[in-house]
């Protein structure tokens, strides 16, 4: 099994096993590798994914449930929903926020699931009056320090439909400058302006879709 966490733009891998894609990463100059399982260990790479001049973490451990449960006790665990939304004609739906293209997300309110949280978030922040979840995609994992706690940000995303065309409006207050259809051939540029989270996310879907 497999979780990435984004600190910043670098990764942590926890896992239980080396895959293709961690061994990218594992004889990297700038990766911090650990195998053995300990308080301090688990410590001392936290406090290593907080320098700036480290590419990538690797955690390994047999056991994934034990490993996941260590870390998640380091963190103020928030949930957050949002979608990856199609229109009929195939067009992608993204927005622009504080310089980079993301697709809308948003935090999920106390007795919410998080299906109706990502649904509600993807309609505030682009105007739209319909979505409809077609299927979860993937979730993605952010940490980062916010009046003095370490948080954890836990994003689940979902393939999602608009049937409806109407003229679409950024949550200015939310700071999104744009929302906009986009054509899927002209995606891959926009990523390069995107997160790395954000870039998963499109690969998950090409690779579901065939596209």
């Amino acid at each position: 099994m497999l979780i990435k966490i984004y600190f910043n733009d670098r990764p942590l891998f926890l896992c239980d096993e080396l895959d293709p894609e961690i061994n990218k990463y594992a004889h990297h100059d700038d990766a911090i590798f650990i195998d053995d399982f300990s308080a301090p260990a688990v410590n001392s790479m936290l406090h290593e994914m907080r320098r700036e001049t480290v590419h990538a973490g690797i955690f390994l451990h047999a056991n994934f449930e034990e490993l996941k449960h260590a870390f998640w006790k380091k963190f103020h665990i928030l949930q957050a929903g949002g979608g990856l939304v199609v229109n009929p004609k195939g067009d992608i739906l993204f927005i622009f926020r504080r310089g980079k293209w993301d697709f809308p997300k948003g935090k999920q309110d106390p007795g919410e699931t998080i299906e109706a949280c990502a649904i509600r978030e993807v309609k505030e922040e682009t105007g739209l009056s319909q979505v409809i979840i077609k299927e979860p995609l993937l979730a993605t994992y952010h940490a980062y320090d916010e009046d003095g706690k370490h948080i954890l940000k836990e994003s689940h995303w979902f393939l999602m439909q608009a049937p409806d065309q109407k003229k679409l409006v950024p949550q200015e207050i939310e700071g999104i400058r744009i929302a906009n259809w986009i054509n899927k051939k002209e995606v891959p540029v926009l990523l390069h302006e995107s997160f790395p989270s954000i870039r998963d996310l499109w690969e998950k879907f090409s690779l579901s879709s065939g596209s």
